[in-house]
């Protein structure tokens, strides 16, 4: 992969897109402001100097200095963005444990959306989406404490814990009338971020939960092992509720479908902040059809891959419209042990939009529709067929069937295993297709891509 710099300027950079809060984020040693006014800024420092002197004489009870001055940080960061922040240098451990996948929590994505603290989306098969929380939820409590004035951070801090432990939170949702009060045990996030399957012959499915260390290789591995078992006719590349991950990750992923040109951009106000992210030409083709589902809890780094895929016109994207989540964080390591999160450029699709607070556009809007409950006892319509004939004319292929039904009698205990795995799978597949309309069409989507190219060429040859 080529990354072409935009400046000349040398450092170690490591980006990622974090999860919980999600974050494009830049490890960068130091940074400066060339548009700083020094007169303005002296006399502000004078007016605060003159302020936490005042607060120590006059305030009614001592004041920690420290914690004075580290809450004046926090503020003045906070009003910048929903995504710079002042770590503490445990909060600032969090994180770097954080960015490399193992952390211990109820595997939400949450951001400050309209003020509140809000879920953007569950981690799939973690305790916060087995719980039943959904993208939009506003948490306003936390063990009973409101969160309204509360940082990412804190939040984060205060829902993570030991395995086991148990974290009650309050949630209002849009429609409800009051709040519903969840108590979820923590647990390890799981590490495993991509998950894939056949849905029909011919037609693969791939889901990636987020971005993780080794996204791209499993992605990579998924699809050998798919194209294993027979001709790819089409992919459905499944990214709803996908809070982001690594950068580089969802780069990787992208460059798999993608021969040449720009896969992502940022820019910033300086130019070290300008960089371009390149396609590189791979050995292995893959021309099949894609359809990429998104949703609106599908952020950063998804964002990225989708972005990336319906610019080069390589994917239909197919859904609601994403999150927005197009900024990058740059991580500066404090001499305390702290970090300075700060905001500093924004990402870029090929063909130049900007993700930020818009997001990706569906080509095709599918809004998600809960399934009506099954009703087991209600019959079909029953209609005369041939076979209800009277001296109807067998088929010819039943006396093969016979043969076939005899031969599985004989099979192994092993073979009969293996086909009730297969069918138990095949019913899932079904159960699975049933619950979710956006899958449906997007398979369907892909059917119809294959017949229209099967039909095209004939078509010209009749002309």
């Amino acid at each position: 992969m080529r990354l072409k710099r935009m400046s000349t300027f040398k450092k170690t950079l490591l980006t990622v897109i974090i999860v919980t809060p999600m974050l494009a984020v830049t490890m960068w040693p130091n940074g400066s402001d060339a548009d700083a006014k020094p007169h303005d800024t002296y006399k502000s420092l004078e007016i605060f100097s003159n302020v936490l002197s005042l607060i120590q004489k006059n305030y009614v009870e001592s004041v920690d200095v420290t914690e004075v001055l580290q809450g004046a940080i926090k503020g003045m960061l906070t009003s910048l963005d929903p995504h710079s922040s002042y770590m503490k240098p445990d909060d600032f451990r969090e994180l770097k444990l954080e960015t490399k996948g193992s952390f211990t929590g109820i595997g939400i994505e949450i951001t400050i959306r309209d003020s509140a603290l809000t879920v953007v989306s569950p981690i799939e098969d973690t305790p916060g989406d087995r719980a039943g929380l959904k993208a939009g939820d506003k948490i306003v409590k936390i063990e009973g404490e409101l969160t309204k004035d509360m940082t990412l951070m804190e939040a984060v801090k205060k829902m993570r814990g030991p395995k086991g432990t148990t974290v009650n939170i309050s949630v209002y949702r849009d429609g409800w009338t009051d709040l519903e009060d969840y108590a979820i045990v923590r647990d390890v996030i799981p590490l495993l971020s991509v998950r894939h399957k056949i849905l029909a012959p011919g037609y693969a499915y791939i889901r990636i939960t987020n971005f993780q260390s080794k996204t791209s290789s499993d992605f990579q591995k998924a699809l050998e092992e798919i194209s294993g078992q027979g001709r790819i006719s089409g992919l459905i590349l499944d990214l709803r509720n996908n809070p982001g991950g690594l950068l580089s990750q969802s780069v990787k992923v992208s460059d798999v479908f993608i021969d040449e040109g720009v896969i992502v951009s940022t820019k910033g106000r300086i130019e070290d902040q300008n960089t371009t992210y390149e396609a590189r030409s791979s050995w292995t083709k893959y021309e099949f059809p894609i359809v990429v589902l998104v949703n609106e809890g599908s952020a950063s780094a998804s964002e990225i891959v989708a972005g990336a895929l319906q610019d080069h016109k390589r994917a239909l994207v197919v859904g609601t419209q994403t999150f927005g989540k197009g900024s990058v964080q740059t991580i500066i390591p404090m001499s305390n042990g702290a970090g300075l999160r700060l905001t500093t450029a924004r990402y870029y699709t090929p063909s130049g939009r900007s993700i930020q607070a818009k997001g990706i556009e569906p080509d095709i809007l599918v809004e998600k529709i809960t399934p009506p409950e099954k009703d087991e006892d209600k019959k079909s319509p029953s209609f005369l067929r041939e076979i209800d004939l009277r001296h109807h004319i067998e088929n010819g292929d039943e006396k093969k069937k016979v043969e076939e039904e005899k031969s599985e009698v004989n099979d192994t205990d092993i073979n009969k295993t293996t086909k009730e795995k297969a069918d138990e799978e095949a019913r899932e597949i079904e159960e699975q297709l049933f619950q979710d309309n956006q899958l449906r069409t997007a398979l369907m989507l892909l059917r119809g891509l294959n017949v229209y190219s099967d039909f095209k060429p004939a078509a010209a040859e009749a002309e």
